[in-house]
């Protein structure tokens, strides 16, 4: 399945999940009247209505190039992935005041019915196969907004365990346990916000690229047995893509022909990392020695190149 097709099904598949649970949290929430079902309600609505938002956005993340947007519409998901964010934050916060003020009154009733240990057991569950889902789509097409979305999940599956572990203490008599675990809940919510706009930052600033893959750029330039040096690489997001920016260093007698099939075939390799956009290869005569040691980015290939490496 290509990358459209496959993280457009996460949005759908996503909703339809986050709907269902909503439905049934909210139901088991008016019937026990838990607090803690109550909060796992709120947070699956609020997933719901981002649900709804993220499948619009990847929608318009995976249209074709136009003339408006040559080099495609994937630089949208970090925007659709802060959307995400900003309905975790506005759930966590209305859990946290309701948990709050319950505990500050002092007086809960909760009822010891099946229905709320059976509905979190259930969502939990659901929500782990969501999880391991949207990683999966998102590690393997490089989709942030995938990968926020299976976040999301993550967490849901502790602050379910965490509303459960509120349930069975206020059947037990602890009734404070329940409005307690729903604060809990609502910690987790929050920090799942904390993640997204963390790991989105770097797409929307444009930062380098983690150091591994610095690293593998460098080298797939020079890999190239006519290449005997590179610098002034440089790397860095649009969007969830890495351009690439480089000098490489090849004989000054070589003719135009041969010192374009040389940049082509780097181009070409490096455009071979998956997170690799776009690649602009710049040619120079190695004999003005343009290389310097003190630049990390700079690495001559000759006899003391594998010492340079390490």
């Amino acid at each position: 399945m290509d990358r459209r097709d496959a993280v457009r099904r996460v949005g759908a598949v996503v909703l339809v999940v986050n709907l269902s649970l909503a439905v049934v949290k909210s139901l088991v929430w008016w019937s026990t009247g838990s607090y803690a079902v109550g909060s796992e309600a709120v947070n699956s609505i609020a997933d719901t209505v981002y649900s709804v938002v993220v499948l619009a956005g990847l929608y318009l993340t995976t249209q074709p190039a136009d003339l408006e947007h040559p080099h495609g519409h994937e630089r949208i998901e970090p925007f659709v992935s802060l959307v995400v964010a900003l309905g975790v934050f506005l759930a966590g916060g209305t859990v946290l005041y309701q948990s709050v003020t319950t505990l500050a009154s002092g007086t809960v009733t909760v009822s010891d019915g099946p229905w709320a240990v059976a509905v979190l057991v259930v969502g939990g569950v659901a929500k782990f196969g969501l999880y391991r889902y949207c990683l999966h789509v998102g590690e393997e097409h490089n989709s942030p907004a995938t990968t926020a979305t299976a976040l999301d999940n993550r967490n849901d599956i502790l602050t379910a365990g965490a509303a459960l572990v509120g349930v069975l203490g206020g059947a037990a008599g602890y009734t404070l346990l329940d409005p307690l675990a729903g604060a809990v809940v609502a910690v987790g919510i929050l920090y799942t916000g904390f993640e997204i706009v963390r790991d989105n930052l770097s797409y929307l600033v444009g930062a380098a690229p983690p150091p591994e893959l610095r690293r593998e750029i460098l080298d797939r330039a020079l890999d190239h047995p006519d290449v005997h040096g590179a610098h002034d690489v440089v790397a860095h997001y649009v969007g969830p893509e890495v351009d690439v920016s480089l000098h490489i260093e090849v004989e000054g007698k070589l003719t135009l022909l041969e010192a374009h099939e040389i940049e082509s075939t780097v181009v070409a390799d490096i455009r071979e990392i998956a997170e690799v956009d776009d690649v602009f290869v710049h040619v120079d005569p190695r004999e003005l020695g343009e290389w310097k040691e003190a630049d990390t980015g700079s690495v001559p290939l000759g006899a003391d190149r594998e010492e340079e490496l390490r």
